[in-house]
């Protein structure tokens, strides 16, 4: 892959926790083209949540060394955050706030303001179906609004680059659609895109590029038709995923 195709690149990425002399990341090395959905798959604890977290500026690696965007996450973070929008797992929305009150707190945040802001909150609302609950409290929102509305929080300010961790977790069928929908086309706009889930057909027919891993480590990496032919007759990564993840219970 040519230097100016790469979004994000990882050299021996790797994470002790205090106390634990097994590494939650093992010298990962890894690249992610401009312009994937590029998905990253595993077993409970296999280092997805870790990973996410480094790349994100929320937790210091033991070791390695990470390009985002072309900056460097050990000295120009703050670059990085202009470029980057993050859609956590947990729901990080002020429930006593209107979805219009979050998202001007959230784009201030990331240093939009005024018209500028205005109008990216009046665009991203009708999107995700939310313009006709724009001025009703957080806390009266279903499940899948505040997941909708978690995303818009994450889309604001444009990024180059996003972070999604679960984000159709615990949704209903026709909010996961308009998530879904909506994602493919702001990848079309030229958005890279970090997706994680345990939803492996989600993953299936979203992302263009996969990689797997377990226990710290990267198992399998490419595309979907690559990795399948590697492994050998399978016909859906589910069945690719037992394969190499083993069907033992994780916790």
């Amino acid at each position: 892959m040519n230097e100016s195709d790469v979004s994000i690149d990882i050299k021996d990425l790797t994470k002790y926790y205090k106390g634990n002399h097994i590494p939650a990341l093992d010298h990962i090395r890894l690249q992610v083209r401009k312009g994937d959905i590029f998905g990253l798959l595993g077993p409970n604890g296999a280092g997805k949540t870790t990973m996410i977290r480094i790349l994100c500026g929320l937790l210091s690696p033991t070791e390695g060394e990470v390009t985002i965007g072309g900056y460097s996450l050990k000295n120009e973070m703050a670059d990085i955050r202009r470029i980057i929008g993050v859609v956590p797992q947990d729901i990080a929305l002020y429930s006593s706030l209107t979805a219009r009150e979050n998202l001007s707190v959230y784009g201030g945040i990331c240093g939009l303001k005024g018209r500028i802001l205005k109008r990216r909150i009046d665009e991203l609302l009708p999107i995700f179906g939310l313009d006709k609950n724009a001025d009703r409290r957080v806390e009266h929102f279903s499940g899948g609004m505040k997941r909708r509305l978690n995303l818009i929080a994450g889309l604001l300010h444009m990024p180059r680059i996003l972070f999604l961790d679960e984000p159709t977790v615990g949704v209903d069928v026709h909010s996961k659609n308009v998530i879904l929908e909506n994602l493919r086309e702001i990848n079309r706009s030229g958005t890279t895109m970090i997706y994680t889930s345990h939803y492996l057909e989600e993953a299936e027919n979203l992302c263009s590029y996969i990689t797997i891993i377990d226990e710290g480590r990267i198992i399998t990496r490419g595309t979907l038709t690559e990795i399948m032919d590697r492994t050998g007759s399978h016909t859906s990564l589910v069945e690719v995923f037992l394969t190499l993840t083993g069907k033992t219970l994780r916790d």
